[in-house]
């Protein structure tokens, strides 16, 4: 069974992008610039994806009438 992005707890810095629908300069921009909690392992990045969607939640800009 091969695991989509949906179904892993780490994903990688292409995963990512898929799971947000961004491009990977984009995620490699934000690490860079470190905006986006990552791990990285020797030369490998990974990011937790429950992580992820915590940080996003606190991106969440609101409506205003």
């Amino acid at each position: 069974m091969v695991k989509t992005s949906e179904n892993k707890k780490y994903l990688s810095p292409k995963d990512l992008a898929e799971y947000l629908g961004i491009s990977l300069r984009t995620v490699y921009l934000w690490i860079s610039l470190r905006q986006i909690p990552f791990y990285r392992l020797s030369r490998l990045i990974r990011f937790n994806k429950i992580e992820i969607e915590s940080w996003m939640m606190k991106k969440k800009v609101e409506l205003y009438n």
